[in-house]
């Protein structure tokens, strides 16, 4: 085995919560699934983008079993509802529920394991049969932490932050498992913050699961801004009911690898789903997008607005998958991934696709690579902003069109949160 898998086994005997709850004969299928396929190689077509052999010569130790401290003024200025997690693990200090609306359930997902109620975890049990599904399956096997939010029928949970934070220790990995669950008619809003509080190259392997009733709404902001050696898997699935509704905003802003899967299930009719986001590549990071988004239900529909800018020797890799499955008639898919290349030495690979089974659909994709536009640079120019100005207003312009999808109350501290990510990278 190469010395990650190494690692990761290590982990895997040691894990103290491996038969919790009854999920012991899943988590090893899981992981026996792993060493047998192994980590994909550039020939695997999901994976042909992001070569993981670098990251098979690294080892990483477990994460520690207490959230290690961290300045409290880091997250000072995130309001409550407020949930912590430090490297991998619930920090009660700093998570502050003030302000929870009744009835709304929101727990670490350790409490839940230790308490052994299989109900509570059941989504854990989920099998992940493709061999390209390796970080899914090795989730499955480690996952003991994560966050678990219920909100009840009709609620209003108004927002909710959460904060996942990295700080300074060897390098460690911690494998977080997330369930979002909102009943009929209920609303949630979710801002996710990931920031580092040093600098460290852990590595951080997350699936959230969204679950949306009947006519629930969810709208979740996720900021990833790590640190520049960091290594992020993260996986969304999200499930929609019946005239559901899914916002969705990613900037990727930071780590030296990250990867983010969004598949998203329309499976009632008239759910829909917004998902913009920028992907924001610099010096040498590798970031990798893929989108999956199934209708399965008639009169379903997705708005997909992505931005990627790719500058020093980075590489941005974005994949748009459409599926309009037979029987789902009238829907309607909308899909632009617009990219800058603003280095000769970057590198960025867009792959847009879309497959229709169905009848009377209206559906368009787009994508494009280039660079700014040299006419409004002269405008500017004209208008006497000196260049570098001029580069960086069009660039903001360019990025901040995705942030439609926020109401205006987060757009703002959103769009501060991007300016001072392209201000690095104007500077850099």
């Amino acid at each position: 085995m190469s010395p990650l898998l190494d690692s990761f086994a290590a982990a895997f005997e040691a894990l103290p919560v491996r038969e919790a709850a009854g999920l012991g004969p899943a988590r090893r299928a899981a992981f026996e699934a792993l060493l047998r396929d192994g980590l994909p190689h550039a020939r695997v077509e999901a994976w042909k983008y992001t070569p993981l052999r670098a990251l098979e010569r690294r080892a990483f130790a477990a994460a520690p079993t207490a959230a290690p401290p961290v300045d409290p003024a880091l997250v000072a200025d995130i309001p409550a509802p407020r949930l912590v997690l430090v490297n991998g693990r619930f920090d009660a200090a700093l998570t502050d529920l003030s302000g929870l609306a009744a009835g709304v359930v929101c727990r670490p997902l350790s409490q839940a394991l230790h308490d052994g109620d299989a109900r509570q975890v059941n989504f854990m049990a989920r099998d992940y049969a493709r061999a390209d599904e390796p970080f899914a399956r090795l989730n499955a096997a480690l996952a003991d932490e994560g966050l678990l939010l219920r909100v009840p029928e009709g609620v209003d949970a108004g927002t909710v932050h959460v904060v996942l934070v990295g700080a300074p220790d060897a390098d460690r990995a911690w494998h977080l498992r997330h369930l979002v669950e909102l009943r009929r008619g209920a609303a949630l809003r979710i801002v996710e913050h990931r920031i580092a509080a040093g600098t460290h190259a852990h590595l951080g392997n997350e699936i959230l699961h969204a679950h949306l009733a009947q006519g629930a709404r969810l709208l979740h902001a996720r900021v990833q801004d790590d640190a520049p050696a960091a290594t992020a898997f993260l996986r969304t699935e999200a499930v929609l009911a019946r005239e559901a509704h899914y916002r969705r905003l990613d900037l990727e802003l930071g780590a030296g690898l990250s990867r983010h899967e969004l598949n998203v299930s329309l499976q009632g009719e008239g759910a829909q789903v917004d998902a913009n986001g920028v992907l924001l590549g610099s010096g040498r990071r590798h970031l990798d997008t893929r989108l999956g988004l199934d209708h399965v239900a008639p009169g379903t529909a997705c708005n997909l607005l992505w931005r990627g800018l790719g500058a020093g020797r980075s590489r941005v890799v974005f994949h748009g998958g459409i599926l309009i499955r037979a029987g789902a008639d009238g829907a309607a898919a909308d899909l632009s991934n617009k990219n800058l290349l603003l280095s000769a030495d970057a590198e960025i690979d867009s792959q847009p696709v879309l497959e229709i089974h169905a009848d009377e659909v209206k559906a368009a994709h787009g994508a494009t690579v280039g660079q700014l536009d040299p006419t409004s640079l002269f405008y500017l120019r004209s208008r006497g902003l000196p260049a570098e100005a001029a580069r960086a207003l069009l660039t903001a312009a360019f990025c901040r069109e995705t942030l439609a999808v926020l109401g205006a109350d987060l757009r703002e501290p959103l769009a501060r949160r991007l300016d001072a990510a392209l201000a690095r990278l104007e500077a850099a």
